[in-house]
C-alpha cells in the first residue's frame, strides 16, 4: 500500500492534450482594381486561434500581394512589424518604407491605408477600427492622410460589380452606424 502511494504520487505530469485546428480559413483580402477601388480576393490561410496572430498572418497574405490580376495597394517593400490589439481596435505597426515608398497622391493612399484597415475589420468582426503606426510612430501624417487617429472600415471604396468579383467570397460588411 505505502509503495502505490509513492509510485502514483511521483508520475511525472504530462502536458494536457490541446487541439489543433485543423483544414484552413478563407480571408478576404482588398487589393486595387482599376486604380481608384477596391476589389476582394479570396485566400486560403493556415488556421491559428490567437486574434493578434491571425490578424498578423492575414496582413502578410495581403503584403504577399494578389493571386489574381489586381494591383497591389501596398508598397512592395513594406513590411508588418507588429500587430496588437486594444478593445476593438487592431494597432498596425508598419515598416517605414510603407510611408516612404507610398506612390504620391491621395487616391494611392486612399487604397494603401483602407486596403489595410477593410481587410482586417472584414475579416474580425470584433475589430471596429485600425490604429496604423510607421516604425512606432502613432503620429503618423502621409501626404493626404494623417494616420493619427484609429480608422474605421470604409466599404464605399469597393468595387461592387462587375467581372473583378467573379468567385470573391461574400463576407458580410456591417452597415455603417450599427
Amino acid at each position: 500500500m505505502l509503495w502505490r502511494k509513492y509510485q502514483t504520487s511521483y508520475k511525472i505530469p504530462t502536458a494536457p492534450q490541446t487541439r489543433q485546428p485543423s483544414g484552413t480559413r478563407t480571408a478576404v483580402l482588398f487589393f486595387v482594381a482599376d486604380g481608384t477601388r477596391l476589389v476582394r480576393e479570396a485566400r486560403e490561410l493556415e488556421p491559428c486561434r490567437e486574434t493578434g496572430a491571425c490578424i498578423k498572418d492575414t496582413l502578410d497574405a495581403l503584403l504577399s500581394g494578389p493571386l489574381g490580376d489586381y494591383d497591389e495597394a501596398l508598397p512592395e517593400s513594406t513590411t508588418l512589424n507588429s500587430v496588437r490589439l486594444e478593445g476593438g481596435t487592431a494597432v498596425v505597426d508598419l515598416s517605414r518604407e510603407f510611408a516612404a515608398d507610398l506612390p504620391s497622391g491621395s487616391s494611392a493612399e486612399m487604397m494603401a491605408v483602407y486596403s489595410l484597415v477593410d481587410t482586417v475589420c472584414a475579416n474580425y468582426p470584433q475589430i471596429s477600427r485600425v490604429k496604423l503606426t510607421v516604425a512606432g510612430n502613432g503620429s503618423t501624417v502621409l501626404n493626404h492622410l494623417d494616420l493619427s487617429a484609429p480608422l474605421a472600415p470604409d466599404y464605399s471604396l469597393e468595387q461592387t460589380s462587375g467581372p473583378a468579383l467573379a468567385g470573391a467570397p461574400s463576407i458580410p460588411i456591417p452597415k455603417k452606424g450599427n
